[in-house]
């Protein structure tokens, strides 16, 4: 069983993510690879940055995790996500055999493993995550909201 306060712990750097992405003017959206409570890669949303469709901060951390541990099976890792994973990003986290995914705030237009589609538990697929959701849910899903009203 996983401790909810080092969710708390780690939900908070992947906000800190998020606020770095908020200040360069992407969608703050932040994410923190865990393994063995030791943190092996941290990435926040760089879409913009990059020119790249791909530059979301699962993705960026997942590569990153990978090169890190030197193999891109991540089974005993957790991936801390400020918002409720796209399908590219739940597709590469079963690619990636996650271990686990804690995300803060569910995406009622994207999210592709609670709210529109829920690859991460479809038995279909040859790898479940498990999942924990709503960790500081209000944080990540202000600063959201915060960006978006601003951008209007």
């Amino acid at each position: 069983m996983h401790d909810i306060s080092m969710d708390k712990y780690f939900m908070r750097l992947a906000l800190e993510e998020a606020a770095f992405a908020y200040n360069k003017g992407e969608v703050p959206v932040g994410a923190v690879l865990v393994k063995d409570d030791q943190i092996i890669a941290k990435a926040h949303n760089q879409r913009e940055t990059l020119r790249d469709p791909t530059g979301h901060a699962e993705i960026i951390a997942l590569k990153n995790g990978s090169k890190a541990e030197d193999n891109w099976r991540l089974t005993d890792s957790t991936l801390y996500v400020t918002k409720e994973p796209c399908i590219m990003c739940a597709g590469a986290m079963v690619n990636a055999r996650l271990g686990r995914l804690v995300y803060g705030c569910r995406d009622e237009k994207g999210g592709a493993v609670d709210s529109l589609y829920s690859l991460l538990s479809d038995k279909r697929l040859n790898h479940q995550v498990e999942v924990v959701s709503a960790v500081l849910e209000e944080e990540c899903s202000e600063i959201l909201k915060r960006f978006f009203q601003n951008r209007r």
